[in-house]
């Protein structure tokens, strides 16, 4: 599988993806539009290893709900992120066998790396 998961009104992502140039054989999927299924996620779990992984915690609804002082669940977790696309942390890009989460400038030369092979 070759996709990425991004928001089209991030500039991060929009930098990022211009950086990465993703070959044609990628799948782009826009969370706003097309928001997450419950099946993806699960995929994006059993990659990632846990929901928590997947949570955007700099997200504006993250820190308007004060959601740093509670004790989530991975169910919790896995509730937000199927609510609003922004709980997502982004882009998450998917190579084969490999996922590559947010926009850490590791993960970014991980990705593109990995893009390139």
């Amino acid at each position: 599988m070759k996709k990425i998961y991004y928001l089209s009104t991030c500039d991060t992502c929009k930098r990022i993806l211009k950086e990465l140039d993703p070959p044609a054989d990628y799948e782009l999927q826009d969370v706003k539009k097309a928001p997450l299924t419950l099946d993806q996620l699960q995929e994006l779990k059993h990659r990632a290893g846990t929901y928590e992984s997947l949570l955007n915690k700099r997200a504006k609804m993250y820190q308007e709900r004060d959601l740093k002082n509670k004790q989530l669940s991975e169910e919790d977790c896995k509730n937000l992120l199927l609510e609003h696309y922004t709980f997502l942390k982004r882009p998450v890009i998917i190579n084969g066998q490999k996922i590559f989460i947010g926009n850490s400038k590791k993960e970014v030369s991980a990705a593109k790396a990995a893009l390139s092979e």
